[in-house]
Formats: structure tokens, C-alpha cells, sequence
């Protein structure tokens, strides 16, 4: 299947993101290569720019989010992010998110997770892509494990939350 590929200046993360990757472009400057399911695009921002405008996009910032994930399960270190909870949208990161080598991968579209040569791993995603990430097996599935903790305890609260406001009406006005 051929991939279309296009080069724009903005994006916003959606449904359809599978990944955010850190490239160098050919004068050394930090871009993004997003992957969709039959979708590329080159930008001219970094990954982590690009999750900070989405989260702002879907009305947060992404220091908001971070802080929402240290609240929620205590996780202050590369801490996973629902960019939009209410459409699926986790993202963790693959580095320090003030590391320009730092990617974001989409929690949702994860298959399988398979250690590669060099200490680099290869994530499999539902729809059959592949990419190779130059992160340890282990440190990806750390990442994944804390994403699932992080995304059910969000939606648990999100679960309850009408119950809440049902059982204690007052909280209303």
C-alpha cells in the first residue's frame, strides 16, 4: 500500500495519529514525521510542539496534561498524556519531552512491541506498520504499562463522574 506523504507547517493530533517521530532534516533541525494509517506528513515543528498545540487545540496544554497525569497516578517522568480522552487519544512519550530525540506514540494503536538489534526496538501497530525506534524494549513497554495504568484510572474517573453529580446534585449550582 503506497503511503502519501506531505510536507505542512501545522497539525493537530487526531484518531487517525498512529505516531510523532523526531527527525533531522538535512541542515541538522529537529521535525516531526507523523504517521497516520495511510498518511505521512513532514513538519517543521518538533514532536513535542506538535502535543503541546494539540492538547491546546483540545483546550489544554501539555504542561496541563503532564500535571493531570502526576494528579491522577503520580507519574512526574516522561509521563503519558491523553491529548483528548473522550476520543481515545493517549500519547506517551520515548524520551524526556525537552529531548529533541523525543517521540510520541499513539497507546491506542500499539499491536506488538518487539526488541530489534543495537539496543533499538520495533513497534507493530494494528494496521500492519512498522517503525524502529532507537529506545530499548524494555523502556517501551515500561511506557505502554504506565499509558494503560494512566488511561484506566482517567477513564474510571470519567465513568463515575455523572454518578457524582446524580447522587450530589448541589455540586451543579
Amino acid at each position: 500500500m503506497k503511503k502519501d506523504l506531505h510536507h505542512t507547517s501545522g497539525y493537530e493530533v487526531n484518531p487517525l495519529t498512529l505516531a510523532v517521530l523526531s527527525k533531522k532534516d538535512e541542515y541538522g533541525k529537529t521535525t516531526s514525521h507523523v504517521l497516520e494509517n495511510d498518511t505521512e506528513y513532514v513538519i517543521s515543528r518538533t514532536p513535542t510542539k506538535i502535543i503541546d498545540l494539540s492538547c491546546s487545540y483540545f483546550g489544554a496544554s501539555l504542561k496541563g496534561r503532564q500535571e493531570g497525569t502526576k494528579n491522577i497516578c503520580g507519574i512526574t517522568h516522561k509521563a503519558p498524556i491523553s491529548i483528548d480522552p473522550s476520543s481515545g487519544m493517549y500519547f506517551f512519550p520515548t524520551a524526556s519531552p525537552t529531548n529533541m530525540l523525543c517521540s510520541w506514540i499513539a497507546h491506542s494503536h500499539i499491536e506488538q512491541i518487539k526488541s530489534a538489534p543495537n539496543q533499538t526496538t520495533e513497534i507493530i501497530f494494528k494496521n500492519g506498520r512498522k517503525i524502529s525506534l532507537d529506545v530499548s524494549q524494555g523502556s517501551i513497554m515500561n511506557q505502554v504499562q504506565r499509558t494503560a495504568h494512566f488511561r484506566y484510572l482517567l477513564d474510571k474517573r470519567l465513568q463515575t463522574l455523572p454518578q457524582v453529580f446524580v447522587q450530589q446534585p448541589e455540586l451543579l449550582t
